[in-house]
């Protein structure tokens, strides 16, 4: 009944997508059946060769000075593009003005950026209940869901939950942001043998996926990637 549903909403939302163009989200100006026309989607700030394991912008694409000195959780991390402007206006746009469409175009985004071979399972970020109620939505899961159909992975969203509603990490400073996110996850199932590919959408200090990853390897995951929309451009 899910794939039935999954597939409906595809099919409205490509019906609704040719009966009415949109106007690009970015400049204004007609976009045709995409988010965002021709022009803004060729000037998007991609991101730049990075730190395989925490995809801080790094010449040469070598693993950055950080990780070397006290390695994360998770094993890597690959981001679609840099958190700047029209960037950070999308995430803002689907996590504050519930413009779901969004979802859609950043899961279009992520799709290049495949996922390793062997067994495999996508998990998405998880939002603390008060928070979900409060957004009404997770926009990992819903990044995730067309993401996963793509990819064709299953997709956990009910077996890892956020049980610590935490302080939001943008209003903390960058060395309290770790400990503010310990015993913040609750995994149920196992994930023994694994590969975790974790969906979010924006990374900072990647304290919070840090955390999570450690919660998946103590539940059996061999190995924990992140794949996000953006990053930014230094932690802060």
């Amino acid at each position: 009944m899910s794939n039935l549903l999954d597939l409906l909403r595809d099919a409205s939302g490509l019906l609704a997508e040719k009966l009415l163009p949109n106007d690009c989200f970015v400049c204004g100006h007609r976009a045709g059946p995409g988010l965002v026309c021709t022009t803004c989607l060729d000037a998007l700030p991609h991101q730049l060769p990075s730190c395989p394991v925490c995809a801080i912008p790094v010449d040469g694409g070598l693993i950055c000075g950080r990780c070397q000195r006290q390695a994360p959780a998770f094993d890597a991390t690959f981001a679609a593009l840099s958190y700047v402007f029209p960037v950070d206006r999308l995430v803002r746009a689907l996590k504050y003005r519930h413009r779901l469409a969004v979802s859609g175009f950043f899961a279009q985004a992520l799709q290049p950026l495949s996922p390793p071979e062997g067994e495999v399972v996508i998990v998405p970020m998880p939002l603390h209940f008060n928070r979900l109620r409060q957004r009404g939505f997770n926009q990992a899961a819903e990044i995730a869901r067309p993401l996963a159909r793509a990819w064709e992975l299953p997709l956990e969203l009910d077996g890892v939950c956020r049980v610590r509603d935490t302080a939001a990490q943008a209003s903390l400073p960058w060395t309290e942001r770790r400990v503010n996110m310990r015993g913040a996850f609750r995994c149920d199932v196992s994930f023994r043998g694994k590969t975790v590919v974790v969906i979010d959408d924006v990374m900072t200090t990647g304290a919070t996926l840090d955390e999570l990853a450690r919660t998946l390897k103590s539940h059996g995951a061999a190995r924990v990637e992140n794949r996000v929309v953006a990053r930014t451009p230094l932690p802060v």
